[in-house]
């Protein structure tokens, strides 16, 4: 399954704006999606408490203010800047969490406002019902994704845990997270290493997720394997 290659990354697909920035969860940058998931014709229900997130719940933003007067809430999400809440706006079903408190919320309406999303939720129909959700995060599951374009694309989140090796199989460790620099994403490699005096320590690598370094991704497997040296 190998990954694009690096001189294709970066590069605007048909029909996306060229400053379109990466969400969070994405290791590809997402089009400019701007139509709304409306489902306003779906019953309504009050917001309701939780006992426990979905197995496969994500964090994709958070919730930072009340968006005009009729209960619709102000999201900022997990992304550098507009056209990155792909997913906030495919998801149908919310789950809330602030502090030790769970909530489950349908969504009826979101759409791109700027740099934010704006949503209106079931059973929040005024102003002060959207503040009282102010600092809540949001989480998604994993299958309420989008579907991505090709099997050359991942999500963060199935990238994040997955043990990297070489081609001559020498661990190198796992990644514990991806950073973006703007022209594509960067797996970040921990492993454990000791010190000048023997104390364990974690060990980190950076390891562009580009073509030329990256030849498989095996997530059956939990596996990445990499043209990259362990003295590199």
């Amino acid at each position: 399954m190998p990954v694009r290659d690096s001189e294709n990354v970066g590069r605007p697909k048909p029909g996306q704006d060229e400053g379109a920035a990466t969400f969070g969860a994405f290791v590809r940058k997402p089009g400019a999606r701007r139509v709304a998931a409306d489902v306003s014709s779906a019953p309504e229900s009050a917001i309701e408490p939780v006992d426990a997130l979905p197995e496969d719940a994500v964090e994709v933003g958070f919730i930072a203010d009340a968006y005009g007067l009729k209960g619709w809430v102000k999201i900022v999400p997990h992304a550098n800047g507009k056209q990155g809440g792909d997913a906030l706006l495919s998801a149908k079903r919310w789950w809330l969490v602030k502090g030790r408190e769970l909530k489950t919320a349908r969504c009826l309406q979101s759409k791109v406002h700027a740099d934010t999303i704006v949503a209106r939720l079931a059973g929040c129909d005024d102003r002060d019902t959207a503040l009282a959700l102010k600092g809540h995060t949001v989480n998604i599951t994993r299958s309420d994704f989008p579907k991505l374009d090709s099997e050359d694309e991942f999500y963060w989140v199935d990238l994040i845990g997955l043990d990297v090796e070489n081609e001559a199989g020498v661990a190198l460790g796992r990644v514990a997270d991806l950073i973006d620099n703007g022209a594509h994403s960067i797996l970040r490699i921990e492993y454990p290493e000791t010190d000048k005096d023997g104390k364990a320590v974690t060990g980190e690598r950076l390891i562009p997720f580009v073509g030329v370094y990256v030849k498989t991704v095996d997530r059956a497997a939990k596996r990445i394997v990499v043209d990259w040296d362990a003295d590199y």
